[in-house]
């Protein structure tokens, strides 16, 4: 008995061992297989990251133990994950691609070409401005924990007040980085400077009570059964967010504001990338990370030249259809767009109005999609107000994708800052751009994803993802969602727009526009509102290269379905072509290339037979 007793003993024990062993080496080592390997690289970035975990909300309540931080933005933090990420592409190389299954070196080549452009770009790690009028941390911020720090019970909201007390921690790591960058020449375009300093003032201006901050808060807490917390504990939080703002919140603030004060007499005018030291090369790489293809900046912007062109011709046919021959088609676009018929009231009502409508648009295309996708989301899509707080310098309009965990839909998220920018003849392209069959579409069918590697449904590639919603405006007016030519006119307008940004983004990085030159062609070309126009061009001087990706991802999407089409013939079908590029995931084009043809060669068999 007691023979058996220690063998079953030592077996438990080198049992615990070897499991010991394989984890242990699975965690530090090129694990045994490149699956364990793609789940730790992906959970190792996850779990650095704790308002990454917050947002997507992929693991269990039960093993929160980030809620109450905030990532780090340390220099050290982000020389470690330098390190991390030439670690993984050395150790991703060491397996044997040819040994892998057609699906598991998909994966391998994604990866592979992420971490590489990556490391190709670390000379340009400072060559960004961290505090900027669209995305910065001084708006970034706040908006998370308005939008996806989740509050619904009690240790979540103290989870809330703790995140609260760690701003001041956090905004000091992160003007480590300014400072570098200072010390590195690179010094924000002065408009930068200008609006983030008048944001921030702003922001800690305001009483306590009306920051984003404690309203959003109030909202949670509003939400909470009454039977899971009385009414004591919530004004006790309450009070608590009240007394943390100005305790932590605004001298957070105070610091950035001190810091960009002295920066704006240093500042030399609105450039480009090209006034930085090394602007050309960084540019270079910008066009190549964003476009995911090996297009320079020249082509880039012959190409948009070309575009314009062609979509002038097809917008100056419907304008002169509705009497409007004379100026440029861009004026003409703006007398439309003034016309009582496609205004709302500037008003609480019109901006409710406006919200109702983008749903209702958004409900009858999804009812009405029939037999063009076979594969489509499980969750839903609503509409919603972009903060106001960050609004006056937001885009028009973005999209948020659910979480995992489905305690929250996909967003589209709307700039009402101005009712007169909602003009009603582009709601349409405006909502399946960002909703259905748009991003939701493509980011929560990616999301979805079975039997791939967690990266994969996560990992973005804006070539692609921009490109297939660009790709569904087009393909909503083939499927007769804008028939009325006005409908068609705002299409049209949209694929001018990021034809325009081919243009304007090349311009003001590599043939040195001003910002000023690069407003009046867009305003001449679009039609647009100037304040449209102003927010899109200053978006494009902080985040150079991006708005590359839109046009050159629909062109390449229209290509590839021209070749199926011709060469499948009959056998071609519009849901399995779909099917086949939201069900890989966001990817390079040039890998989505590869999976065309090879999906041609095959027959073109639907991805959701397989």
């Amino acid at each position: 008995m007691r023979t058996a007793l220690r063998w079953t003993l030592r077996s438990a024990l080198i049992l615990t061992l070897l499991v010991a062993l394989f984890v242990a080496h699975s965690l530090w080592f090129k694990p045994l297989h490149i699956r364990i390997f793609f789940d730790r690289v992906f959970a190792e970035y996850l779990f650095e990251n704790p308002e990454m975990l917050s947002s997507m909300r992929i693991l269990p309540g039960w093993l929160d133990w980030y809620s109450d931080d905030l990532a780090d933005a340390s220099l050290a933090f982000q020389d470690r994950m330098r390190e991390k990420l030439a670690n993984d592409l050395t150790t991703l190389r060491r397996y044997d691609r040819s040994a892998l299954d057609a699906e598991t070196r998909v994966s391998y080549d994604m990866l592979e070409y992420f971490l590489q452009i990556q490391q190709d770009g670390d000379r340009f790690r400072y060559h960004n401005y961290p505090l900027n009028q669209l995305f910065g941390l001084q708006n970034g911020l706040p908006t998370f924990m308005a939008t996806q720090h989740q509050v619904k019970t009690e240790r979540e909201a103290r989870n809330y007040i703790a995140r609260l007390g760690k701003f001041g921690q956090k905004f000091g790591q992160a003007m480590e980085g300014l400072k570098a960058r200072e010390e590195a020449g690179i010094i924000p375009p002065t408009f930068v400077i200008e609006k983030v300093l008048d944001e921030m003032r702003r922001f800690v201006a305001a009483p306590a009570r009306e920051n984003i901050l404690y309203s959003s808060f109030a909202e949670k807490l509003a939400k909470i059964p009454a039977e899971a917390m009385d009414e004591a504990t919530r004004a006790s939080l309450l009070a608590e967010v009240e007394a943390a703002i100005p305790a932590h919140v605004h001298p957070a603030y105070g610091l950035f504001i001190a810091h960009y004060e002295t920066l704006l007499p240093r500042s030399t005018g609105n450039h480009g990338v090209w006034a930085l030291p090394d602007g050309e090369a960084y540019y270079a790489w910008a066009v190549r990370q964003h476009t995911t293809t090996d297009m320079d900046a020249e082509a880039v912007h012959q190409l948009g030249l070309a575009e314009v062109a062609r979509i002038e011709a097809e917008m100056d046919a419907i304008l002169v259809a509705e009497g409007l021959s004379e100026g440029s088609v861009g004026e003409r676009v703006q007398l439309i767009s003034k016309r009582p018929d496609q205004l709302y009231p500037d008003s609480d009502e019109g901006r409710a109005q406006i919200i109702a409508d983008f749903q209702t648009i958004i409900d009858e295309i999804d009812a009405g999609l029939g037999d063009t996708f076979n594969v489509r989301p499980k969750a839903g899509v609503k509409v919603e107000r972009v903060p106001v707080f960050r609004e006056k310098t937001a885009p028009g309009a973005y999209y948020n994708p659910p979480a995992f965990d489905g305690s929250r839909p996909g967003i589209f998220y709307i700039n009402l800052r101005n009712t007169a920018e909602v003009a009603r003849f582009g709601m349409r392209t405006l909502a399946y751009h960002e909703a259905i069959p748009g991003h939701h579409f493509q980011s929560t069918i990616q999301q979805e994803l079975t039997g791939v590697p967690m990266f994969r449904k996560v990992l973005p590639f804006t070539a692609f993802s921009e490109g297939w919603a660009l790709y569904t405006e087009r393909l909503a007016w083939e499927m007769g969602f804008q028939a009325n030519p006005l409908d068609n006119l705002g299409r049209l307008q949209a694929e001018m727009f990021r034809a325009v940004r081919l243009v304007v983004d090349t311009g003001l990085h590599a043939k040195r526009w001003t910002r000023e030159q690069a407003i009046a062609y867009m305003l001449e070309k679009t039609g647009m509102p100037e304040t449209d126009v102003v927010a899109e061009i200053e978006r494009y001087l902080v985040n150079p290269g991006q708005a590359l990706a839109y046009k050159v991802g629909m062109n390449k999407i229209l290509e590839l379905r021209d070749r199926a089409r011709s060469q499948l013939g009959e056998r071609y079908a519009p849901a399995a072509f779909h099917d086949l590029l939201l069900t890989g995931g966001d990817m390079p084009l040039t890998m989505l290339e590869q999976r065309v043809n090879a999906w041609i060669a095959a027959g073109g068999v639907s991805a959701a037979s397989r």
